[in-house]
């Protein structure tokens, strides 16, 4: 019986492994990957069925995929096989390799609202997830830039013609900017809160993204999830809650 129990090191090894796959499958689907991750399933399992119910031609044709899985595997992702090769280049720490993209996202990005609040600038910006903002982003003029400190600050200075709207970030870049959202016609939030917090709020109510507000009367920082302002949030506040978004 004392096959079946583990040893220390099939632990180790079962985490790590867990680990990785867990991490591959975040980078996939923020990359969109995902999408053709399962394509490649489906293929899968219709060659399966196909098998069981003994549909020679089709099994024949479905054999191409299994014999040269591996070539296509590497085909379809290749851009996230580069990028996972890219970042172990550069780093000796598994922590830094999982991290180091997700720390280059939000340190400007908070660097850039803690200046702002600080200066009362008022910043809308919306983190997008899985739900697409297309036809909001119609709206604004799309930059599909890094995210960076000197930008965001360029693009709020109330003397750009971009200032007006939100901001739009989209698979951790600068995707667009200018971007008018639906109004909050919530009564708790339409009777006390300006255009900029009832958009902010307005567009977390119908999907799944995050919104992050600072004020131009007094400073104070905001975020919006699912319909609900939070206010008056410090900076490592803010930072924890983009954390917990974007992992």
């Amino acid at each position: 019986m004392s096959i079946f129990i583990p040893k220390f090191t099939d632990i180790i090894d079962i985490i790590i492994v867990a680990f990785i796959l867990y991490r591959v499958f975040i980078l996939l689907m923020k990359s969109g990957g995902y999408q053709m991750l399962l394509g490649l399933l489906a293929v899968f399992v219709i060659y399966l069925t196909a098998s069981l119910l003994k549909l020679n031609m089709m099994t024949s044709i479905l054999t191409v995929f299994k014999d040269y899985w591996i070539i296509i595997f590497i085909i379809l992702f290749q851009h996230e096989i580069r990028n996972l090769f890219a970042r172990l280049a550069q780093t000796h720490d598994m922590r830094t390799l999982f991290q180091s993209a997700k720390k280059s996202f939000y340190s400007p990005l908070l660097n850039a609202v803690s200046i702002m609040s600080f200066r009362k600038i008022g910043a809308l910006i919306i983190i997008e997830n899985k739900r697409k903002l297309d036809s909001s982003i119609e709206s604004g003029e799309i930059i599909d830039a890094q995210i960076s400190v000197k930008l965001l600050l360029t693009i709020f200075n109330n003397k750009t013609i971009l200032h007006d709207g939100a901001v739009i970030v989209r698979n951790e870049r600068l995707y667009a900017v200018k971007v008018v959202l639906p109004l909050s016609e919530s009564v708790e939030y339409s009777q006390k809160l300006g255009t900029r917090h009832l958009a902010g709020i307005g567009v977390t109510e119908n999907t799944d993204s995050f919104s992050i507000i600072v004020s131009e009367e007094t400073g104070k920082i905001s975020v919006a999830k699912n319909g609900v302002l939070h206010s008056g949030l410090t900076i490592d506040e803010l930072s924890q809650r983009i954390k917990d978004e974007t992992s």
